[in-house]
């Protein structure tokens, strides 16, 4: 009897898991569309194949739900940052690292672009978790990126044009990630397989290396301040 009891126990963990799991998918698709407030837990639960009494089990409560399918990566595996953080890899990997996590999601089609839309009407509709994605999530790696810069440029500071091409660095696969259906429409082939999808992430780790390099060259040409001199008036 005793022998039965771990494969009971791995059934019973894989059936919360797939619980867990459509509550999130059910949760994210009906956020997207109707929003936060509008949506009700009986028709998320109905959505997911489940009863109300779970979404309290697993998230506490709707907001609790809420936050776990605006916060969590549903279908792609996060990022491993931990690298890009401790500062301890080269630039191209910090590169990598950073900009591989915009790369990923995009191989889950419909996921991405309900996660694209929840966060629009997040932003419409704040409940406060947009602020706080901004304040845990894009803010230290904005500063990871500007250290790796620093580093990169052997300056003890950021200053604001160090500041202004980290923001510019992310915006490529902000870009890439929110204009979805701008790209498909312009040139569907560059997203249509995961082949493509991840032929993404050796482009703009080049395309951010090319905006570093050109950024090296003007320093270079700058004075003290990092301004460019000024040119001699002609007599």
């Amino acid at each position: 009897m005793s022998a039965t009891l771990p494969e009971r126990t791995r059934a019973a963990r894989s059936d919360g898991e797939q619980s867990r799991r459509r509550l999130l998918h059910a949760g994210l698709r009906l956020f997207a569309q109707h929003g936060f407030s509008k949506t009700s837990t009986r028709e998320i639960a109905e959505a997911a194949g489940t009863n109300v009494a779970a979404i309290s089990y697993y998230f506490g409560d709707k907001a609790g739900l809420y936050r776990a399918v605006f916060l969590e990566p549903i279908d792609a595996p996060p990022p491993d940052l931990s690298p890009l953080f401790a500062g301890s890899c080269s630039l191209r990997d910090g590169l990598r690292c950073m900009l591989g996590g915009f790369i990923e999601p995009l191989k889950h089609d419909e996921t991405a672009r309900l996660c694209i839309k929840l966060h629009c009407r997040e932003m419409l509709e704040p409940t406060g978790l947009w602020e706080e994605e901004i304040t845990n999530g894009i803010k230290p790696m904005h500063g990871a990126l500007v250290a790796m810069l620093c580093r990169r440029f052997d300056l003890k500071a950021a200053d604001d044009e160090v500041q202004r091409l980290a923001v510019s660095i992310a915006g490529l696969g902000v870009h890439l990630f929110v204009s979805r259906d701008v790209i498909e429409a312009l040139a569907p082939q560059l997203s249509a397989t995961p082949e493509a999808v991840d032929l993404w992430a050796d482009r703009l780790v080049m395309y951010a290396e090319a905006m570093i390099d050109a950024e090296h060259r003007r320093r270079k040409k700058a004075g003290p301040t990092g301004t460019r001199l000024p040119r001699r008036k002609e007599l």
